[in-house]
């Protein structure tokens, strides 16, 4: 049986999430119909709104369904810009940090072709953190003339929590919304959204064990956002279409079992990274471990993903020997998943574009055994061998086709 090593991109339905969605499925009718089916769906929806509500830190009415987390950091970053910038034109400026997931990062950009937005993209150090003396200096040049702040809760390629409470309180002297990306971060490190000052906060359900296709968006209640979505007026009118009730009731549940036990999962899974760390270095010294470099449970980085570059290897081939040996792993965000292009997080992070190239993540769960972590040490090794081998031999072959051509 494969041994999963991604649940970054996506982590297994946990048995009692399948259970409440199956049931709910079976059952039908839509939340927003009167008859008894539909208001079946909605008590379900309702009760599961509470619950997210309560596992987040927030009143339910904050509670946004969406399809996901895409859906969600567009609402949040496209709603807030435009209904800032219609509260005070001169608010064009966005600040982002560099090591957003595509979902903000493509957002932030299509506004600035679109839309008129200026974009400021805010450094980071080379353990991926972002500076908030940057942002700090850049609200300071111009606070007027911002339109919100984006920073994600926690990177989901090398696991960097971000700091996102010094981030609210430097823009909130100014009045400045900020938006973060806590996908990552809910159901793996304590998320607070009352306490955390935050304007809005997207999370997704098929990372904490429910169905792909249910996410949310937590919206302060005095936060003004223009809809993407126009229809039927759900959710406050901030969100038309049909509810999910059995997505909704899944992502609740999953949620909920995550955060009864995140101390001693994630406990469990910092010591589990850890192990896979040290036998990376001892398999491959050459290896680079990225993050931070503290270990053990550390409020600096998740504590399920573990990130490594191998120098003289392609990323890709190392996944595909690793793949072909029972071990499922990724190159880096499994949004650009097979995609030729270096992670743009890494790059941020001082890292050049060979280094970059040959990437590994490997993100645990839920599922993940100290036999998985084993198998994956057992293999690494000769796994990077032949990945350098192929990429020499590669690399050899180029250029004696270049050499062909010239002397042609």
């Amino acid at each position: 049986m494969p041994v999963y090593l991604d649940h970054a991109a996506t982590t297994p339905v946990t048995p009692a999430a399948l259970a409440v969605y199956t049931e709910q499925i079976a059952r039908g009718g839509n939340p927003s119909s009167l008859h008894a089916a539909g208001q079946s769906a909605r008590r379900v929806l309702e009760d599961a709104r509470e619950s997210l509500a309560q596992d987040l830190g927030a009143h339910p009415t904050e509670i946004v369904f969406t399809s996901g987390g895409t859906e969600a950091d567009n609402l949040a970053v496209k709603g807030l810009y435009w209904s800032r910038h219609a509260e005070d034109p001169r608010r064009t400026r966005i600040l982002c940090s560099s090591v957003e997931h595509h979902a903000v990062g493509d957002t932030v950009e299509w506004l600035e072709k679109h839309e008129g937005a200026e974009v400021v993209w805010l450094p980071c150090d080379v353990a991926g953190t972002t500076s908030i003396d940057a942002l700090r200096a850049e609200i300071a040049r111009d606070p007027g003339g911002v339109a919100l702040v984006a920073l994600m809760w926690a990177n989901n390629e090398i696991g960097t929590v971000q700091p996102v409470a010094e981030a609210v309180a430097a823009a909130a002297e100014f009045g400045i919304p900020v938006h973060s990306d806590a996908v990552q971060a809910f159901g793996h490190v304590p998320v607070d959204f009352a306490a955390s000052g935050l304007a809005t906060i997207a999370v997704s359900g098929h990372k904490v064990g429910a169905p792909v296709g249910i996410g949310g968006l937590v919206v302060r209640r005095d936060i003004v956002l223009t809809p993407v979505l126009h229809g039927g007026g759900q959710q406050r009118g901030l969100r038309s279409g049909t509810l999910d009730a059995a997505g909704a009731a899944a992502f609740a549940v999953a949620a909920h079992d995550a955060v009864t036990h995140l101390p001693d999962e994630s406990r469990r899974l910092a010591g589990l990274r850890d192990k896979l760390l040290a036998g990376i270095e001892r398999e491959v010294p050459a290896a680079v471990v990225s993050g931070p470099t503290a270990r053990g449970e550390t409020p600096e980085r998740l504590p399920g993903i573990a990130h490594a570059t191998f120098p003289g290897c392609e990323g890709d081939s190392l996944l595909f020997l690793l793949d072909m040996a029972g071990l499922e792993t990724s190159t880096g965000s499994a949004c650009t998943a097979g995609v030729p292009r270096p992670s743009h997080v890494l790059l941020a992070m001082g890292r050049t574009e060979d280094e970059a190239r040959g990437s590994q993540r490997f993100s645990l769960g839920w599922s993940t055994t100290e036999a998985d972590v084993d198998a994956l040490v057992a293999t690494i090794g000769p796994a990077v061998a032949q990945a350098r081998a192929a990429g020499m031999a590669g690399h050899a072959s180029r250029i004696e086709t270049a050499s062909t051509r010239a002397r042609g």
